[in-house]
């Protein structure tokens, strides 16, 4: 099996956003805009916390593969590539995640 990348799945996305393809589930998603594809991250976001829940391993790969998908979408219609994310991510970890929390008390983020 080839080793296959967020950074495969982001190049993937763009090609199709830019396609104009009718069948294509990605330009579809760019057409309609943020609010939707914002919608589809949260909805698949809520579907893999049930599936965590209920401890159904099987629909958290499938639910979990649908979020990142749509994560990336959300990303590329904001114009935000994966690198910014990965370069904040790898900036992070120089410190605790307790002292990184901290840091962000003040700026209204949230999370862990």
């Amino acid at each position: 099996m080839t080793e296959f990348s967020l950074s495969d799945l982001e190049t993937i996305i763009a090609g199709r956003a830019r396609s104009g393809d009718p069948q294509s589930w990605t330009a579809k998603l760019f057409a309609q805009g943020m609010d939707k594809a914002a919608q589809k991250m949260g909805e698949e976001a809520v579907e893999a916390v049930i599936a965590a829940v209920r401890g159904d391993a099987e629909a958290l790969v499938s639910e979990s593969a649908d979020l990142l998908y749509h994560w990336l979408v959300v990303l590329a219609v904001a114009g935000v590539p994966l690198s910014s994310v990965m370069a904040e991510l790898e900036r992070r970890t120089g410190r605790s995640g307790i002292a990184e929390k901290a840091s962000r008390q003040g700026g209204g983020k949230g999370g862990d």
